[in-house]
């Protein structure tokens, strides 16, 4: 009898981190969650636009290969997260039993984040170091083909000096560790101008700036749907009501403006000029993860004709946006995989003040996203340069 021909052993998977800033926030828990939930085939992956057709010839990082970890000022667990998030309605009631070796897994690469108020311990350098330190034991420990650097946390207020912001010394912590950076939130991250030498430099992609998730989603569509059927925009308001850890950092004047910044560009971009009107947030713990968001739009028809147009959407934050950083994640990762360096104009879909030149109008920036795709296909260029 002839002998069994010799056939190697196949290659593992690359895996690839994902560190999150804000590690055990909601956002976060449920991105971890239902990572976890997708990749075992638990539930759809409602929400990804990645796994659409569009993109399933990529080369995307898969669910399975995904390894979670990141900083936060929390000490909560993730599992404990997670039964609180089930316990509101946020997550399906028995997942978090279902993954909880992932969550345990992922609590355990959560370092102490920082700096807190006040501090004077040590300078922003050494801050960058620390964090920077963390992420590289991250992706060696792991065995890792590389991380993508997310900030998910609590907005800040925009800065009023010349120090370093938390989120900025994340973001340059991000790319000290050689890892890509994207800024879900509307905090300063890579924003800041001390940081641009950092960002041009570094060889690294980058995306952001705050996550489109409800009612700039919205206002996404709308504005453009007003201009094209040449219907003036006389006021724009909106309000809106949510509760959790976000409607407590936005209850500080601050960190609201910071906010409304990116609701407010939207439509002056979408418009071609900002409407009057303002968008007011408020704090309503009750409600916890779940927010209301109300438009009153007036505007004006033909030969004068006043109208009205009123939306309300209400939605829950943490499960429209987690399944937005499981996209930007994968398809960061796979930037950096393909070469590509600078601002990911292509990802502007799904942001409210995306980096880059590119169109505000998410018709167009879904269309900008699907060449992205092709470009991570075909390994070309996105606008940027290849190493």
């Amino acid at each position: 009898m002839s002998a069994e021909p010799f056939l190697p052993a196949p290659t593992p998977a690359p895996r690839f981190g994902v560190w999150l800033i804000g590690a055990r926030g909601s956002v976060a828990t449920t991105a971890i969650a239902g990572c976890a939930a997708v990749a075992a085939g638990l539930h759809p992956p409602t929400g990804m636009v990645t796994e659409t057709a569009d993109f399933t010839s990529c080369g995307l990082p898969s669910l399975s290969s995904l390894v979670f970890g990141g900083h936060d000022t929390l000490d909560c667990p993730l599992p404990k997260r997670a039964e609180h998030l089930a316990d509101s309605g946020v997550l399906p009631h028995g997942l978090p039993s279902a993954v909880h070796a992932e969550l345990v897994a992922a609590d355990r690469e959560i370092r102490p984040g920082g700096p807190p108020p006040g501090d004077t311990g040590r300078t922003q350098e050494q801050w960058i170091e620390v964090f920077a330190a963390d992420i590289r034991d991250f992706v060696h420990r792991q065995g890792l083909a590389g991380a993508v650097v997310i900030n998910v946390a609590s907005t800040e207020p925009a800065p009023t000096d010349d120090a370093l912001p938390p989120s900025s010394l994340y973001a340059a912590a991000a790319l000290h560790a050689g890892c890509p950076y994207v800024n879900f939130t509307p905090s300063t991250g890579l924003h800041h101008p001390a940081l641009a030498p950092l960002a041009d430099s570094s060889g690294l992609p980058y995306a952001g700036r705050d996550g489109k998730t409800g009612q700039t989603l919205l206002r996404s569509v709308l504005g453009p749907m007003f201009v094209q059927r040449a219907l003036a925009v006389r006021a724009w308001s909106g309000t809106n009501l949510l509760g959790g850890g976000d409607g407590a950092a936005l209850a500080d004047p601050a960190a609201a403006a910071a906010k409304n910044a990116g609701k407010e560009r939207v439509l002056a971009d979408t418009l071609g000029a900002a409407p009057e009107g303002e968008v007011h947030i408020d704090d309503v713990p009750a409600l916890g993860d779940w927010k209301t968001a109300w438009d009153h739009i007036a505007f004006d028809g033909f030969l004068g004709a006043r109208m009205v147009l009123q939306t309300t959407w209400q939605g829950c934050d943490s499960a429209l946006a987690a399944p937005l950083v499981l996209d930007l994640a994968r398809l960061t990762a796979r930037a950096r995989q393909q070469g590509l360096t600078g601002p990911l104009s292509g990802l502007g879909f799904y942001f409210k003040d995306p980096v880059g030149d590119g169109p505000s109008s998410l018709a167009e920036q879904y269309t900008e996203l699907r060449r992205f795709a092709g470009r991570l296909r075909d390994g070309a260029d996105d606008r940027g340069t290849h190493r």
